[in-house]
Protein backbone atom coordinates (compact mmCIF):
# COMPACT_ATOMS: atom_id res chain seq x y z
CA UNK A 1 0.00 0.00 0.00
CA UNK A 2 1.01 3.35 -1.27
CA UNK A 3 2.07 6.17 2.15
CA UNK A 4 -0.42 9.20 1.99
CA UNK A 5 1.17 11.59 0.25
CA UNK A 6 0.43 14.83 -2.23
CA UNK A 7 1.68 16.69 -4.63
CA UNK A 8 -0.79 19.55 -4.10
CA UNK A 9 0.31 22.70 -3.01
CA UNK A 10 -1.10 24.90 -0.10
CA UNK A 11 -2.24 27.35 -3.36
CA UNK A 12 -3.09 24.17 -5.36
CA UNK A 13 -6.04 23.32 -2.39
CA UNK A 14 -6.86 27.23 -1.97
CA UNK A 15 -7.48 27.59 -5.91
CA UNK A 16 -10.00 25.00 -5.96
CA UNK A 17 -11.98 25.44 -2.75
CA UNK A 18 -11.98 28.84 -4.13
CA UNK A 19 -13.57 27.77 -7.53
CA UNK A 20 -16.17 25.44 -5.41
CA UNK A 21 -17.40 28.69 -3.42
CA UNK A 22 -17.80 30.72 -6.59
CA UNK A 23 -19.76 28.24 -8.28
CA UNK A 24 -21.81 27.66 -5.38
CA UNK A 25 -22.56 31.29 -5.19
CA UNK A 26 -23.45 31.24 -9.08
CA UNK A 27 -25.88 28.96 -8.22
CA UNK A 28 -27.45 29.89 -5.20
CA UNK A 29 -27.18 33.81 -6.61
CA UNK A 30 -27.11 34.40 -10.16
CA UNK A 31 -28.42 30.87 -12.01
CA UNK A 32 -31.91 30.71 -9.91
CA UNK A 33 -30.98 28.28 -6.84
CA UNK A 34 -32.45 30.21 -4.19
CA UNK A 35 -35.98 30.41 -6.82
CA UNK A 36 -38.57 27.58 -6.55
CA UNK A 37 -38.82 26.06 -10.09
CA UNK A 38 -39.61 22.69 -12.19
CA UNK A 39 -36.24 21.70 -13.92
CA UNK A 40 -36.59 20.40 -17.40
CA UNK A 41 -34.97 16.95 -18.85
CA UNK A 42 -33.49 20.16 -20.85
CA UNK A 43 -32.40 22.12 -18.19
CA UNK A 44 -30.82 19.01 -15.96
CA UNK A 45 -29.07 17.65 -19.35
CA UNK A 46 -27.00 20.83 -20.09
CA UNK A 47 -25.74 21.11 -16.34
CA UNK A 48 -24.79 17.07 -16.17
CA UNK A 49 -22.67 17.92 -19.47
CA UNK A 50 -21.59 21.11 -17.56
CA UNK A 51 -20.15 19.40 -14.87
CA UNK A 52 -18.42 16.51 -17.23
CA UNK A 53 -16.97 19.05 -19.28
CA UNK A 54 -15.68 20.88 -16.05
CA UNK A 55 -14.18 17.13 -14.24
CA UNK A 56 -12.60 16.65 -17.74
CA UNK A 57 -11.08 20.37 -18.23
CA UNK A 58 -9.77 20.19 -14.71
CA UNK A 59 -7.88 16.78 -16.10
CA UNK A 60 -6.82 18.06 -18.40
CA UNK A 61 -5.39 21.34 -16.32
CA UNK A 62 -3.75 18.51 -13.81
CA UNK A 63 -2.12 16.28 -16.70
CA UNK A 64 -0.79 20.06 -17.77
CA UNK A 65 0.86 21.17 -14.77
CA UNK A 66 1.78 17.58 -13.51
CA UNK A 67 3.55 16.98 -17.09
CA UNK A 68 5.48 20.33 -16.47
CA UNK A 69 6.57 19.91 -13.03
CA UNK A 70 7.02 16.01 -12.34
CA UNK A 71 6.74 14.50 -15.58
CA UNK A 72 4.88 12.68 -17.89
CA UNK A 73 4.87 9.37 -16.71
CA UNK A 74 3.50 10.92 -12.94
CA UNK A 75 1.00 13.12 -14.98
CA UNK A 76 -0.56 9.76 -16.71
CA UNK A 77 -1.02 8.06 -13.15
CA UNK A 78 -2.61 10.63 -11.21
CA UNK A 79 -4.79 11.80 -13.78
CA UNK A 80 -6.04 8.26 -14.52
CA UNK A 81 -6.17 7.94 -10.83
CA UNK A 82 -8.72 11.14 -10.71
CA UNK A 83 -10.90 10.39 -13.79
CA UNK A 84 -10.83 6.58 -12.09
CA UNK A 85 -12.10 7.85 -9.00
CA UNK A 86 -14.69 10.67 -10.35
CA UNK A 87 -16.37 7.16 -12.29
CA UNK A 88 -16.24 5.30 -8.86
CA UNK A 89 -18.02 8.43 -7.50
CA UNK A 90 -20.34 9.04 -9.85
CA UNK A 91 -21.66 5.66 -9.91
CA UNK A 92 -22.11 5.20 -6.67
CA UNK A 93 -24.12 8.41 -6.49
CA UNK A 94 -26.54 7.15 -8.47
CA UNK A 95 -28.02 5.04 -6.04
CA UNK A 96 -28.01 7.59 -3.75
CA UNK A 97 -30.50 9.89 -6.73
CA UNK A 98 -32.27 6.89 -6.30
CA UNK A 99 -33.15 7.16 -2.84
CA UNK A 100 -33.53 10.95 -2.87
CA UNK A 101 -36.41 10.04 -5.78
CA UNK A 102 -38.07 7.67 -3.37
CA UNK A 103 -37.84 9.89 -0.14
CA UNK A 104 -39.59 12.77 -1.97
CA UNK A 105 -42.08 10.60 -3.62
CA UNK A 106 -42.99 9.49 0.06
CA UNK A 107 -43.27 12.99 1.25
CA UNK A 108 -45.08 14.15 -1.89
CA UNK A 109 -42.59 16.98 -2.49
CA UNK A 110 -43.77 19.34 -5.57
CA UNK A 111 -41.11 19.46 -8.40
CA UNK A 112 -40.90 22.99 -8.03
CA UNK A 113 -39.31 22.56 -4.32
CA UNK A 114 -36.95 20.29 -4.71
CA UNK A 115 -33.82 21.98 -6.85
CA UNK A 116 -33.65 24.03 -3.24
CA UNK A 117 -33.32 21.16 -0.87
CA UNK A 118 -31.08 19.40 -3.23
CA UNK A 119 -29.12 22.51 -2.88
CA UNK A 120 -28.92 22.69 0.86
CA UNK A 121 -27.83 18.59 0.58
CA UNK A 122 -24.89 19.56 -1.70
CA UNK A 123 -23.59 21.76 0.93
CA UNK A 124 -24.06 19.31 3.76
CA UNK A 125 -22.73 16.66 1.37
CA UNK A 126 -19.26 18.65 0.72
CA UNK A 127 -19.14 19.99 4.61
CA UNK A 128 -19.40 15.61 5.36
CA UNK A 129 -17.45 14.82 2.67
CA UNK A 130 -14.26 16.69 3.83
CA UNK A 131 -14.98 16.19 7.20
CA UNK A 132 -14.32 12.24 6.27
CA UNK A 133 -12.02 12.24 3.67
CA UNK A 134 -9.55 14.37 5.97
CA UNK A 135 -10.76 11.68 8.71
CA UNK A 136 -9.91 8.79 6.40
CA UNK A 137 -6.16 10.46 5.58
CA UNK A 138 -5.30 10.84 9.02
CA UNK A 139 -6.49 7.08 9.85
CA UNK A 140 -4.09 5.60 7.21
CA UNK A 141 -1.80 7.23 7.57
CA UNK A 142 -1.88 6.12 11.59
CA UNK A 143 -3.07 2.76 10.83
CA UNK A 144 -1.93 1.55 7.65
CA UNK A 145 -3.77 -1.96 8.14
CA UNK A 146 -7.18 0.01 8.28
CA UNK A 147 -6.33 0.17 4.75
CA UNK A 148 -7.43 -3.72 4.80
CA UNK A 149 -10.24 -3.04 6.95
CA UNK A 150 -11.58 -0.31 4.02
CA UNK A 151 -11.63 -3.31 2.04
CA UNK A 152 -13.33 -5.73 3.80
CA UNK A 153 -16.23 -3.34 4.76
CA UNK A 154 -16.67 -2.40 0.77
CA UNK A 155 -17.03 -6.43 -0.32
CA UNK A 156 -18.97 -6.90 2.60
CA UNK A 157 -21.57 -3.32 2.00
CA UNK A 158 -21.43 -4.68 -1.86
CA UNK A 159 -22.69 -8.29 -1.00
CA UNK A 160 -25.26 -6.89 1.35
CA UNK A 161 -26.28 -4.16 -1.38
CA UNK A 162 -26.79 -7.01 -3.83
CA UNK A 163 -28.68 -9.08 -1.84
CA UNK A 164 -31.06 -5.98 -1.42
CA UNK A 165 -31.05 -4.48 -4.70
CA UNK A 166 -34.71 -5.98 -5.54
CA UNK A 167 -35.53 -4.51 -2.47
CA UNK A 168 -36.84 -0.50 -2.12
CA UNK A 169 -35.88 1.04 1.20
CA UNK A 170 -39.08 1.47 3.25
CA UNK A 171 -39.64 5.27 4.41
CA UNK A 172 -41.92 4.84 6.53
CA UNK A 173 -39.91 2.29 8.79
CA UNK A 174 -36.70 4.72 8.70
CA UNK A 175 -35.96 5.41 12.34
CA UNK A 176 -34.90 9.41 11.90
CA UNK A 177 -38.82 9.65 10.15
CA UNK A 178 -40.34 8.24 13.21
CA UNK A 179 -38.07 9.99 15.99
CA UNK A 180 -38.82 13.15 14.13
CA UNK A 181 -42.53 12.65 14.04
CA UNK A 182 -42.82 11.54 17.73
CA UNK A 183 -40.54 14.20 18.67
CA UNK A 184 -41.60 17.32 16.49
CA UNK A 185 -44.84 19.05 15.72
CA UNK A 186 -44.61 18.85 12.11
CA UNK A 187 -47.30 20.47 9.58
CA UNK A 188 -49.30 18.46 7.39
CA UNK A 189 -49.02 20.54 4.00
CA UNK A 190 -45.72 22.49 2.85
CA UNK A 191 -45.52 26.12 3.38
CA UNK A 192 -43.77 26.70 0.43
CA UNK A 193 -39.44 26.83 1.11
CA UNK A 194 -39.85 27.39 4.51
CA UNK A 195 -38.65 24.74 7.20
CA UNK A 196 -40.17 25.98 10.25
CA UNK A 197 -43.51 27.71 10.69
CA UNK A 198 -45.71 29.76 13.22
CA UNK A 199 -48.95 28.68 13.89
CA UNK A 200 -51.33 29.67 16.98
CA UNK A 201 -47.67 30.99 18.36
CA UNK A 202 -46.25 27.51 18.06
CA UNK A 203 -43.46 26.81 16.27
CA UNK A 204 -43.82 24.41 13.66
CA UNK A 205 -41.36 22.06 11.36
CA UNK A 206 -42.51 21.35 7.93
CA UNK A 207 -42.26 18.40 5.81
CA UNK A 208 -39.71 19.93 4.17
CA UNK A 209 -37.42 20.21 6.89
CA UNK A 210 -37.87 16.26 7.45
CA UNK A 211 -37.19 15.78 4.06
CA UNK A 212 -34.18 17.94 4.43
CA UNK A 213 -32.82 15.97 6.96
CA UNK A 214 -33.46 12.55 5.12
CA UNK A 215 -31.56 14.04 2.64
CA UNK A 216 -28.24 14.96 4.59
CA UNK A 217 -29.00 11.49 6.40
CA UNK A 218 -28.34 9.57 2.94
CA UNK A 219 -25.73 11.79 2.02
CA UNK A 220 -24.20 10.47 5.09
CA UNK A 221 -24.98 6.52 4.43
CA UNK A 222 -23.48 7.33 0.96
CA UNK A 223 -19.96 9.24 2.07
CA UNK A 224 -19.88 6.15 4.50
CA UNK A 225 -19.28 3.66 1.04
CA UNK A 226 -17.91 6.29 -1.52
CA UNK A 227 -14.91 7.36 0.35
CA UNK A 228 -13.55 3.40 0.89
CA UNK A 229 -14.15 3.23 -2.20
CA UNK A 230 -11.88 5.93 -3.66
CA UNK A 231 -9.31 5.08 -1.25
CA UNK A 232 -8.51 2.10 -3.57
CA UNK A 233 -7.54 3.65 -6.48
CA UNK A 234 -5.95 6.88 -4.87
CA UNK A 235 -4.54 7.76 -0.96
CA UNK A 236 -2.83 11.10 -2.46
CA UNK A 237 -5.76 13.48 -0.55
CA UNK A 238 -5.99 16.35 -3.29
CA UNK A 239 -7.53 13.36 -5.97
CA UNK A 240 -9.89 12.00 -3.10
CA UNK A 241 -11.24 15.28 -2.42
CA UNK A 242 -11.38 16.89 -5.95
CA UNK A 243 -12.91 13.54 -7.79
CA UNK A 244 -15.33 13.41 -4.56
CA UNK A 245 -16.62 17.25 -4.98
CA UNK A 246 -16.83 16.84 -9.36
CA UNK A 247 -19.19 14.06 -8.03
CA UNK A 248 -21.47 16.08 -5.67
CA UNK A 249 -21.68 19.18 -7.65
CA UNK A 250 -23.25 17.14 -10.55
CA UNK A 251 -25.62 14.99 -8.00
CA UNK A 252 -28.79 17.31 -8.30
CA UNK A 253 -28.54 17.79 -12.29
CA UNK A 254 -28.66 14.56 -12.62
CA UNK A 255 -30.84 13.27 -9.97
CA UNK A 256 -33.46 15.48 -12.45
CA UNK A 257 -32.36 13.62 -15.70
CA UNK A 258 -31.87 10.18 -13.91
CA UNK A 259 -34.31 9.98 -11.19
CA UNK A 260 -37.39 8.63 -13.01
CA UNK A 261 -35.51 6.27 -14.89
CA UNK A 262 -35.37 3.89 -11.58
CA UNK A 263 -37.39 1.06 -13.33
CA UNK A 264 -35.73 1.55 -16.42
CA UNK A 265 -31.98 0.75 -14.82
CA UNK A 266 -32.99 -1.89 -12.99
CA UNK A 267 -29.75 -4.03 -13.16
CA UNK A 268 -27.71 -0.93 -12.13
CA UNK A 269 -27.84 -1.63 -8.11
CA UNK A 270 -26.45 -4.90 -9.09
CA UNK A 271 -23.95 -3.14 -11.05
CA UNK A 272 -23.34 -1.02 -8.48
CA UNK A 273 -22.92 -3.73 -5.71
CA UNK A 274 -20.20 -5.46 -7.92
CA UNK A 275 -18.21 -2.33 -8.18
CA UNK A 276 -17.64 -2.11 -4.47
CA UNK A 277 -17.21 -5.77 -4.37
CA UNK A 278 -14.33 -5.38 -7.14
CA UNK A 279 -13.18 -2.70 -5.58
CA UNK A 280 -13.02 -4.16 -2.00
CA UNK A 281 -11.24 -6.82 -3.28
CA UNK A 282 -8.34 -5.13 -4.69
CA UNK A 283 -7.54 -3.22 -1.34
CA UNK A 284 -7.79 -7.07 0.30
CA UNK A 285 -5.35 -7.99 -2.51
CA UNK A 286 -3.06 -5.24 -2.75
CA UNK A 287 -0.12 -7.16 -0.59
CA UNK A 288 0.00 -10.03 -3.16
CA UNK A 289 -1.10 -8.57 -6.56
CA UNK A 290 -1.20 -4.97 -7.86
CA UNK A 291 -3.87 -4.28 -10.02
CA UNK A 292 -2.91 -0.78 -12.41
CA UNK A 293 -5.27 1.97 -12.22
CA UNK A 294 -6.61 1.50 -15.81
CA UNK A 295 -7.67 -1.90 -15.26
CA UNK A 296 -9.66 -0.39 -12.20
CA UNK A 297 -11.02 2.00 -14.63
CA UNK A 298 -11.70 -0.30 -17.29
CA UNK A 299 -12.98 -2.72 -15.01
CA UNK A 300 -15.46 -0.09 -13.11
CA UNK A 301 -16.56 0.95 -16.62
CA UNK A 302 -17.09 -2.26 -18.44
CA UNK A 303 -19.41 -3.04 -15.44
CA UNK A 304 -21.38 -0.20 -15.27
CA UNK A 305 -22.49 -0.58 -19.15
CA UNK A 306 -23.01 -4.31 -19.08
CA UNK A 307 -25.76 -3.87 -15.89
CA UNK A 308 -27.27 -0.23 -18.58
CA UNK A 309 -27.09 -3.17 -20.99
CA UNK A 310 -28.70 -5.96 -18.89
CA UNK A 311 -31.58 -3.27 -18.07
CA UNK A 312 -32.21 -2.48 -21.71
CA UNK A 313 -32.54 -6.03 -22.68
CA UNK A 314 -33.88 -8.30 -19.93
CA UNK A 315 -37.41 -7.80 -18.59
CA UNK A 316 -37.05 -7.60 -15.15
CA UNK A 317 -39.47 -8.75 -11.95
CA UNK A 318 -41.27 -5.53 -12.31
CA UNK A 319 -42.07 -5.47 -15.40
CA UNK A 320 -42.88 -9.21 -16.39
CA UNK A 321 -45.40 -8.96 -13.18
CA UNK A 322 -46.59 -5.59 -14.59
CA UNK A 323 -47.40 -7.27 -18.39
CA UNK A 324 -48.85 -10.38 -16.75
CA UNK A 325 -51.49 -8.55 -14.66
CA UNK A 326 -52.27 -6.09 -17.46
CA UNK A 327 -52.98 -9.28 -19.65
CA UNK A 328 -55.35 -11.16 -16.73
CA UNK A 329 -56.68 -7.99 -15.99
CA UNK A 330 -57.98 -7.74 -19.98
CA UNK A 331 -59.20 -11.09 -19.84
CA UNK A 332 -61.41 -10.95 -16.85
CA UNK A 333 -62.38 -7.13 -17.15
CA UNK A 334 -61.19 -6.05 -14.10
CA UNK A 335 -58.72 -2.82 -13.13
CA UNK A 336 -54.98 -4.03 -13.84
Amino acid sequence: MSQVETFATLPMWAGFIGFVLIVLALDLYVLGGRHAHRVSSREALSWVLAWMALATLFGGLLWWFLDASLGRAVAHQKVLEFFTGYLIELSLSVDNMFVFSLIFGYFAVPLELQRRVLLYGVLGAIVMRVSMILAGVWLLSQFSWLFYVFGAFLVATGARMLAKADHAPDIARNPLVRFLRSSMRITKDYHGESFFVRIGGLRYATPMFVVLLMIEASDAVFAVDSIPAIFAVTTDPFLVFTSNIFAILGLRAMYFLLADMRERFRYLKHGLAAVLIVVGGKMLAAPWFHVPVQWSLGAVGLILLASVGASMILPGRTAANAARSKAKASKTGDPP
